[in-house]
């Protein structure tokens, strides 16, 4: 399977865009995982899908794949739309509010 870049999407916890401005380069689980019968844990052979590499541009990202020979399929982000309020949060508390308050 081909590695795979992409640009990562902000996750639930987040209101802002940190760390969703950089591009990665994922390499997908070649094999299996096993449970190892004595502790429970879950394990693997491929060491390289611990690795995640992070590139400020997607030409970069691509020029770092072709130099080392990775099979890459880019996944482009989708466009996220701005939330706009007309008076921001301060209508909230405004004296002179269009819509009942229902607290």
């Amino acid at each position: 399977m081909p590695a795979r870049i992409y640009k990562p999407a902000r996750n639930a916890m987040q209101s802002g865009t940190a760390k969703t401005r950089q591009w990665v380069l994922e390499f997908p689980n070649e094999s299996g995982r096993d449970i190892d019968p004595l502790m429970g844990w879950t394990s693997s052979a491929d060491t390289r899908t611990q690795v995640r590499l992070r590139f400020p541009t997607k030409e970069a990202a691509l020029d770092y794949a072709n130099e080392h020979g990775i099979e890459v399929v880019v996944q482009d982000p989708h466009p996220r739309k701005p939330i706009l309020r007309q008076r921001g949060y301060g209508e909230n508390f405004s004296t002179d509010r269009r819509g009942i308050w229902t607290h």
